[in-house]
């Protein structure tokens, strides 16, 4: 089984193969790895308590991961953490590592107190097994549609 641990201030390598993974698995390198942060602003990221870098390691691999974020609420005091990106290298599917790390990342929302933990999933067909394995944590499913508003 994968070793499942949260990146911390300074951990710019783990971050580095984070990036790395999220490029294979969603094949968007440019996105990615195209223009990459600079360490000090990878420090940065990674020192701040709600941003949440989450991986998954075999032997020294980065095999998963997930990057979110903790978001403090307005309507009432009280946060939800964000699951942005998770994803696990295509020949260590199957084998509990995307439980383990949402797993991780329930038990940060229990340590800061927050209320829930989204995930936005894609409606293609393609995407279905995501999908199956949020349900799996899921205590409810909102069906909802997402805008990219250019600044």
């Amino acid at each position: 089984m994968a070793a499942v641990r949260r990146l911390g201030a300074g951990d710019i390598a783990g971050f580095r193969a984070m990036n790395a993974l999220f490029a294979d698995v969603f094949a968007m390198p440019e996105e990615y790895l195209g223009n990459p942060p600079s360490d000090d602003y990878v420090a940065a990221w990674l020192a701040e308590r709600r941003n949440i870098a989450i991986v998954a390691e075999t032997d020294g691999e980065v095999v998963g991961a997930i990057g979110g974020y903790e978001w403090p609420k307005y309507e009432q005091a009280r946060s939800e953490l964000y699951i942005y990106d998770l994803a696990v290298s295509e020949r260590h599917r199957r084998q509990g590592i995307a439980s383990a790390m949402i797993g991780q990342m329930r038990r940060i929302a229990r340590e800061v107190g927050a209320w829930t933990v989204i995930v936005q999933a894609d409606v293609f067909e393609e995407d279905e097994p995501a999908r199956a394995l949020y349900r799996k944590f899921a205590s409810e499913e909102i069906m909802a549609h997402h805008f990219d508003i250019k600044p």
